[in-house]
């Protein structure tokens, strides 16, 4: 059953139409997608929110929560399509863009202010300034989950075919965006001047809820990526 209603597939299909009307190439669209959702990711993905409160527990997100599963979604169509070296080659495309992102936002925190622009620095270095160790954690962990995703997805494909898309693509969303988000969470926040199993209980509060609720929007998504697949083949034949 679709988890797209009438409403909302009849909106797509209006986008699609109008993009034709615009003669947008279907996969030029997809790549600025999928770079465009990066940027968002490391530039807002700072910001929580909160979801759910049980007691003493409390449940947030990064507001990247929303765009970090298009970016896997948009992998599986491509590497559906045009296969794994494509995937790949868009991958380290993707990666470098975050590097160079890292880089200038380094560079741009770093340069004095002319004194009209003085008052607003401070703020400015607060949202643009990077820690080096979460940009290394962020960079290490999107690289090893965006290949294992390709691969996953992949492997998959070579053993179940066309089939069951909604299954290769879901398989591979949750094993690496487990990784993505273990690895990060690890690299970024391991306190070294505590105990190990301090670490484990702290990280673990950290993981596994936000790993699930990227497996939630994954599942959500779903339609999306077997309308995105159907998409890109038109133009792709």
């Amino acid at each position: 059953m679709s988890l797209l209603t009438h409403s909302q597939i009849s909106r797509i299909m209006l986008t699609i139409t109008m993009l034709k009307k615009l003669q947008i190439q279907h996969l030029d669209l997809l790549l600025a997608l999928y770079i465009t959702c990066i940027a968002i990711s490391e530039l807002m993905g700072a910001k929580t929110f909160p979801i759910v409160t049980i007691g003493s527990f409390h449940l947030s997100a990064s507001v990247a929560i929303f765009v970090v599963p298009l970016v896997y979604s948009v992998n599986d169509i491509i590497t559906e399509v045009f296969g794994k070296p494509r995937a790949q080659s868009i991958v380290r495309s993707g990666l470098f863009m975050v590097f160079l992102l890292m880089l200038f936002s380094l560079l741009a925190t770093a340069l004095p202010p002319t004194p009209r622009f003085a008052m607003q620095n401070n703020a400015y270095t607060t949202v643009f300034g990077l820690s080096i160790r979460v940009a290394a954690a962020s960079l290490v962990a999107f690289a090893i989950g965006e290949f294992t995703d390709v691969l996953i997805f992949a492997r998959l494909r070579a053993r179940l075919g066309t089939k069951k898309l909604w299954i290769r693509t879901n398989i591979s969303n949750f094993v690496s965006q487990f990784l993505d988000t273990a690895i990060f969470m690890f690299l970024a926040f391991y306190a070294f001047n505590l105990p190990f199993g301090a670490n484990i209980a702290f990280l673990s509060g950290l993981i596994f809820p936000y790993w699930l609720l990227k497996c939630l929007m994954s599942v959500i998504e779903t339609p999306l990526v077997y309308l995105g697949v159907t998409w890109l083949k038109n133009t792709s034949k």
